[in-house]
């Protein structure tokens, strides 16, 4: 027996009443054996992970630690190496993060195969082989492929069945595999506080939403992720309430198309010649609901009860930005002017190809109302090249949109063919990859010219910050956060002064704290500026020191809803 509880009471008694040691002896090793039964039950080993792709499946992890943690799994590994359950979660999106997965997937089989030798070597401390779980789209996508590779993997788990990890890893305590990667059209976890990853940090993730209806043509979320299905306000609300008491400043809603968010708790009806539906000029691909609560009355709801919040989100679809959506997003000073509008092409015809429900024209259109109704708004986009038959012309296409639009932010990427898909099914990848790189070098570089124009104009104003840490190129000097555009900029870390009068203390800026900088240089990664003074996020709206007098109302002034 490894721990002797209790031992010296049972000494004593032994002592006191010699004819009764044979008993004694029995109890004792009966009562060792419960309490260490009991301590093993507590602490079934420790978890490593590694999570690949969106912000959506960093959020997903924190829900698999909160299951495991109920479980039993209490203790985090710093290294696989450490770990006797190992979780990959992946992304199936495009190939090059699939190819990533397999690496790492090697590698964990390699500890598993050789844990005798690193036991041995002190090259790993975990007490059995470890247990190989994967996770996210690529569970989905490649279950098969995955199991019968090699017997490199123990556990293969949809994005829909994480309440069922606890089961499948006892299924191979017996020998079997685990795996279940069903598609569920009710799961949200919204029962589930998720345990941050990283549980210091000023911002976090929250998911009101899951699955996508949209069957873009190029897109295997659908298929790996199911159908939209949302989350309950009320479940919302309380998750930011506990991120809030927690000292979390700012909060990223997230959803594979969030903004197509329907709580259909809720019994609100569409209105009768309402805007709420699509953005004007855009079509869907799947019926439209007409009931319950949308996402701008979940950020009406959100910006009200947490003022001192920030929040942002991601990832919509353009289709989704009905006026009321805008409307609140200006009048809200805790609602973030920063909009990602994934146009994915500039070519009206790829458009057609891609399944997006909308033109170029229809586009730039809403471009154009967005910062027609929130004129100091960043927007961000998503651009593919060489999608199926693309041509020179229609790339060309894409950097003249690019130009046309002047993108804060761009997430640009060579196409990559996905099984299932409407591509996949319909079309031909004939576009070379040599092709493919040298256009998508020239959308980098359209993109740098443009974010390096917008960079520029921000000199001269004044932005608020969120600090988020020390600058990693000057940590003894420099602090660096984020603006309400979403732009890092960079400042001296100096004592200062909060702009309110009743607080005079005078010290250096930490994590958390919201401060007023102006913007005196860019680059093309970022911006930097000098710190006034520490301030409060409804004091600097109030004070009107924004950049943008739209951005200077009060929370609670949104007179278009």
């Amino acid at each position: 027996m490894s721990r002797f509880y209790g031992c010296p009471v049972f000494i004593q008694a032994a002592i006191a009443y010699p004819k009764m040691v044979p008993n004694l002896i029995l109890s004792f090793f009966l009562f060792s054996f419960s309490v260490e039964s009991t301590f093993k039950r507590a602490n079934k080993g420790r978890i490593y992970q590694e999570t690949y792709g969106c912000q959506m499946n960093v959020n997903d992890m924190e829900i698999v630690l909160s299951i495991m943690k109920k479980d039993g799994y209490t203790e985090i590994a710093e290294a696989p190496e450490n770990a006797e359950v190992i979780f990959i979660n992946t992304c199936a999106i495009r190939d090059n993060a699939e190819q990533k997965v397999w690496q790492r997937l090697n590698y964990f089989w390699f500890l598993k195969r050789e844990w005798k030798t690193n036991v041995a070597n002190g090259r790993c401390t975990s007490l059995h082989p470890p247990k190989v779980v994967v996770l996210g789209c690529m569970a989905e996508r490649l279950k098969e492929k995955i199991l019968d590779a090699e017997k490199m993997v123990d556990v293969v788990c949809g994005p829909d069945a994480y309440r069922d990890l606890p089961r499948l890893l006892e299924e191979v305590d017996y020998g079997h595999k685990g795996i279940n990667t069903l598609l569920s059209l009710e799961e949200t976890y919204a029962d589930i506080s998720p345990v941050r990853i990283s549980s210091n940090s000023i911002s976090a993730f929250v998911s009101i939403m899951r699955g996508c209806n949209n069957m873009c043509s190029f897109c295997i979320v659908p298929f790996t992720r199911g159908r939209e299905r949302s989350r309950p306000v009320e479940s919302i609300v309380k998750e930011v309430g506990e991120l809030h008491e927690q000292g979390v400043k700012e909060v990223m809603l997230l959803g594979q198309n969030v903004n197509s968010y329907n709580d259909l708790s809720g019994v609100k009806d569409v209105e009768p010649g309402s805007s709420w539906e699509l953005s004007e000029g855009f079509s869907n691909n799947c019926k439209v609901r007409n009931k319950g609560l949308r996402f701008s009355d979940l950020l009406d709801q959100l910006s009200m009860k947490f003022p001192e919040m920030r929040f942002r989100y991601t990832s919509p679809h353009p289709k989704d930005f009905p006026d009321e959506l805008l409307y609140i997003m200006r009048d809200r000073y805790n609602i973030c002017k920063n909009i990602h509008l994934p146009a994915q092409t500039g070519s009206t015809t790829v458009l057609q190809r891609m399944r997006r429900g909308y033109t170029r024209e229809a586009y730039l259109d809403l471009v154009k109302k967005i910062r027609s109704i929130i004129p100091d708004v960043g927007i961000s986009s998503d651009f593919i090249c060489g999608f199926c038959s693309e041509t020179e012309d229609e790339h060309a296409d894409t950097l003249s949109l690019m130009k046309a639009v002047g993108y804060d932010n761009a997430y640009m990427f060579a196409y990559s063919l996905r099984e299932k898909t409407h591509a996949h099914r319909n079309y031909v990848d004939d576009v070379p990859e040599n092709v493919k790189q040298r256009r998508l070098t020239e959308i980098i570089d359209a993109f740098r010219e443009s974010k390096g124009q917008c960079f520029d104009s921000q000199i001269g104003t004044i932005q608020l910050i969120l600090v988020e840490g020390p600058n990693k190129r000057y940590p003894e000097t420099e602090l660096t956060g984020k603006s309400d555009r979403g732009h890092r900029v960079s400042f001296p870390c100096v004592p200062l002064q909060h702009s309110l009068a009743a607080d005079v203390e005078l010290r250096k800026p930490v994590a958390g704290d919201f401060v007023e900088v102006r913007i005196l240089k860019s680059t093309q990664a970022s911006l930097s500026g000098e710190a006034l003074a520490r301030t409060s996020l409804s004091g600097f709206y109030r004070a009107g020191s924004s950049s943008s007098s739209d951005n200077a109302l009060e929370v609670g002034a949104a007179g278009n809803l």
